[in-house]
């Protein structure tokens, strides 16, 4: 039996509320369970510079987690006055996993940064980011839409994340904390809405997994990219 009581293919409870934040050009508030994160998306125009000149733009991603996200407070990450090694991670991870479904071209010389703040941290904090980052990013694009700023739509498909682990030998879906900090191995798959990999990260954590285990957790993931991908599409109607 899982901690949290569910089935092996049972994700946690999943709410993707758009327009929550008044000034930014697309938001969704991200709810996996007890893991909330905050995003926002911001249009800006300008590239980096080593874009400036090519006709294409950029997505970027910034991902933070507030001080009591978790149990014991945790420093802010600008009173050190360096961004963790994790942190910089995911970050990247959740950029890679938007631009692979846009169309730079498209969008002109301009920049859409993903802000994703995590409020409160209970595993599979990064695969809510994106999940919840595809939205803002509808949003943001949309946005540009009603204001005749794009000649064709840059957003070629939708993208999802979701996590899956080896638990008590089992091949479960969507851990929480408490799984995800014993399992015997874990893995976070983003996936397109059209079922291509975007990005497969997975560890043993303590005995070696095998490929039938690989395979089984791929299956897992598919199940809840597949929800994610149909409460994506109602919370942009």
């Amino acid at each position: 039996m899982r901690p949290s009581r569910r089935q092996p293919d049972e994700m946690r409870p999943v709410t993707l509320d758009r327009g929550v934040v008044k000034y930014a050009e697309g938001s969704c508030f991200v709810k996996f369970g007890d893991t909330h994160v905050l995003v926002t998306a911001t249009l800006e125009d300008r590239v980096p510079h080593w874009l400036k000149g090519q006709a294409r733009g950029w997505i970027t991603a910034e991902y933070g987690m507030l001080p009591r996200a978790t149990s014991e407070r945790t420093r802010r990450e600008a009173a050190t006055g360096r961004q963790a090694g994790r942190t910089l991670e995911i970050q990247r991870l959740i950029g890679r996993s938007l631009r692979a479904v846009v169309d730079l071209s498209a969008l002109g010389e301009r920049q859409i940064t993903i802000d994703c703040d995590v409020i409160q941290a209970d595993g599979g904090t990064r695969t809510a980011a994106i999940t919840g980052g595809w939205v803002a990013l509808s949003d943001c694009i949309a946005w540009m839409k009603a204001r005749d700023m794009l000649r064709t739509d840059p957003l070629r498909d939708q993208v999802a994340a979701i996590s899956c682990g080896i638990y008590n030998g089992v091949p479960v879906l969507d851990l929480d904390y408490a799984e995800d900090s014993c399992a015997e191995t874990d893995a976070n798959f983003v996936m397109t809405g059209s079922g291509h990999l975007v990005e497969v990260q997975g560890s043993a954590e303590k005995a070696p997994f095998t490929e039938a285990d690989l395979l089984a957790l791929l299956a897992q993931a598919r199940k809840g990219i597949a929800k994610l991908i149909e409460l994506q599409k109602l919370a942009v109607m």
